[in-house]
């Protein structure tokens, strides 16, 4: 047997086999034009032997392919950039191919793998099928691996595919650089040593690059659907199937009968084999499908019967408005159901106050505001659908407050009640006439039937209101008086800079009221130095470190309002410190005052010039007149 058959027989069952043409590839034929395609074979040189025999590649295939044509080598010696388009892949241009081959004349090198990586790009081989005819009588000659440039052909393209035909290549050159081309890309690569042998191998390429029949699609396998054959409307029930067809296949429940094309919920397919669906609410016959990817072929089924859901609620016969009480409800259907109450006849879907039931049987809700006749629902999570429901009255509360008459501004007063309806519930003390649902000062009932509400600041007629928190509903009032309180404040007519001074009040509103001393006609409102009144009627209260007028005030802690005030003189202290006039760096020297202000004042030496505030060594005066001060370590003039 020949080189040819012997080659031929083992690549093209290889290629065959591992060949898949999806599409109606655009092929480029790549021809050598390299130097070596004038050597002779059988006394023809071998150019003329290829072109002999082109028209044998190019047959019945080309009528419905888009060909090219590109040669190498045959412009200029040396050049591994000698590589050229001779004709576009197009359409009918089998004519044009044996023309452009027939002028082409041998003359340079062998670049042999950039040919191939050029053809490919023009072809898009990236964005659609390619296939590349290689047929060269010689190895690449500049420099770069074929074998290593198919491999990423064929890992970056759609689907490229590279056909090789060696022609006369010598008996000592290793072809395996030119076979794996078509080896990594699934083509057929064949060998040829003579005219004969170089026109079997045009063809049989020609029945491979013709050959477009698509390989048959594995069978998909039947998939075994399991589900627990009845189900109530609306509840959750576990599926399982065997095998996984594909990744991207699903799950579906729909009214037995329906379209395979139809689906209802769906859940993807997972690593488990298992899902949880949400059955349907309406009772009748249904299948679990499972589909395929393409949404349109179903794989498997199984049977399943969607019963009735009936559920019993239980709660009260009557119940006050904003009052907690408990409903109760079986069997739970879905954990995601939920029971609400709302008022009687109201449309479906409606919801007021609810509770998901979750793995309960019993919940906690809150009546409305307004009294009526409501009624409780069992609602499905599925479709908001109601499966049971239970008629309760909703009554008004008996609510009653007790409380003064008058109250001083911003002071604290009783107040009692009766009736609690829900702990949250509120009492506020509002101006009289204040909208529904707006709140002053307020406590919340809590546990307890009796508490301290702040007055306002402001003096006029208000009411202290009893609000049902749910809807913010005022379920009692009563009219209070928020009158002016009688306070005094008084202090001496002057003080010095920095020292405490007593002040003294009466008519104390709160103990967190104050008594601040700030300048004459400051801004209602801010403070200075000040002290809170607590239970005492007197205390000392520190002047400003500023000479001037200021004015002691009592202010009301509720809205830091001004209740008295009382002038007062801040005048600078006579003050004297005496010194030696020298000291030894670093000694301890006897210092001595007088008129201290505080006992908390100090003396301190700083370098004459010092700022205002920044100081030295220094001691404080406490209750004393002299004292020892240590010097500075640096000389100079100091003070």
């Amino acid at each position: 047997m020949s080189s040819f058959y012997r080659k031929a027989v083992l690549a093209t069952g290889l290629a065959f086999a591992a060949t898949t043409a999806t599409a109606q590839e655009n092929v480029m034929v790549v021809f050598d034009g390299s130097n070596s395609m004038w050597g002779q074979i059988d006394g023809t040189a071998k150019i003329e032997i290829a072109r002999d025999v082109m028209d044998t590649l190019l047959g019945e295939w080309t009528e419905e392919r888009e060909v090219g044509l590109m040669a190498y080598g045959h412009r200029r010696r040396g050049d591994c950039g000698d590589i050229e388009t001779l004709v576009q892949p197009g359409a009918q241009t089998r004519a044009t191919i044996l023309e452009q081959v027939g002028g082409i004349t041998p003359t340079g090198k062998t670049p042999l793998t950039d040919a191939v990586e050029r053809a490919a790009t023009e072809l898009a081989y990236t964005d659609r099928p390619a296939t590349v005819v290689l047929i060269s009588d010689g190895l690449e000659s500049c420099e770069r691996d074929p074998c290593e440039l198919a491999r990423a052909l064929e890992q970056g393209g759609v689907g490229f595919t590279a056909h090789v035909v060696g022609f006369g290549l010598g008996a000592d050159q290793d072809d395996t650089s030119l076979s794996c081309i078509a080896e990594e890309t699934g083509g057929t690569y064949i060998q040829a040593s003579n005219a004969e042998e170089l026109k079997a191998a045009m063809s049989s390429v020609s029945t491979a690059v013709a050959d477009t029949t698509p390989d048959p699609e594995p069978a998909l396998p039947e998939v075994t659907v399991t589900g627990p054959g009845t189900a109530i409307g609306g509840s959750i029930i576990e599926v399982t199937w065997d095998p996984t067809a594909e990744t991207g296949d699903f799950l579906t429940i729909v009214p037995a009968g329906t379209a395979a094309t139809e689906h209802g919920e769906t859940q993807s397919v997972n690593e488990d084999k298992t899902v949880n669906f949400t059955v349907p609410a309406d009772q009748g016959m249904y299948e679990i499908r499972y589909i395929h990817a393409d949404g349109e072929e179903v794989l498997g089924t199984d049977a399943l019967e969607i019963t009735r859901p009936e559920v019993v609620l239980t709660g009260p016969e009557m119940v006050l408005t904003g009052e907690d009480f408990t409903a109760g409800w079986s069997p739970t259907i879905n954990p995601n159901d939920y029971v609400t109450i709302v008022p009687t006849g109201a449309e479906t879907g409606a919801s007021a106050s609810y509770v998901t039931v979750r793995d309960k049987s019993e919940g906690e809700l809150s009546a409305p505001a307004d009294p009526g006749f409501y009624e409780l629902r069992y609602v499905l999570s599925v479709d908001k659908r109601t499966v049971a429901t239970r008629a309760i009255e909703v009554a008004a509360p008996e609510v009653t407050l007790d409380i003064p008459e008058t109250a001083l501004a911003g002071s604290k007063f009783p107040v009692r009640w009766t009736g609690t309806v829900n702990a949250q519930d509120y009492i506020t003390v509002v101006p009289a006439g204040t909208k529904e649902g707006e709140f002053g000062n307020y406590f919340v009932v809590r546990d307890a039937s009796e508490n301290q509400l702040q007055a306002a600041a402001e003096t006029g007629l208000y009411e202290v209101r009893y609000v049902l928190r749910e809807g913010n509903k005022t379920l009692a009032s009563a009219p209070i008086e928020i009158t002016a309180p009688e306070v005094t404040v008084t202090g001496p007519e002057t003080a010095q800079t920095g020292s405490k001074f007593p002040v003294s009040w009466t008519g104390a509103v709160s103990g967190n009221d104050y008594v601040t001393i700030v300048p004459t006609g400051t801004d209602e409102g801010e403070f200075g130095n000040y002290i809170v009144v607590r239970d005492k009627t007197e205390n000392q209260l520190q002047a400003p470190a500023e000479t001037g007028m200021y004015e002691i005030r009592y202010v009301l802690r509720e809205g830091n309002k001004t209740l008295a005030t009382t002038p007062i003189e801040i005048t600078a202290p006579a003050v004297t410190v005496t010194a030696p006039e020298t000291a030894a760096t670093g000694s301890k020297f006897p210092v001595s005052w007088t008129g201290t202000v505080s006992s908390n004042d100090y003396i301190t030496i700083v370098p004459t010039g010092t700022d205002e505030g920044e100081f030295g060594n220094y001691i404080t005066v406490r209750d004393r007149t002299e004292n020892q001060l240590q010097a500075p370590a640096e000389t100079g003039m100091y003070e």
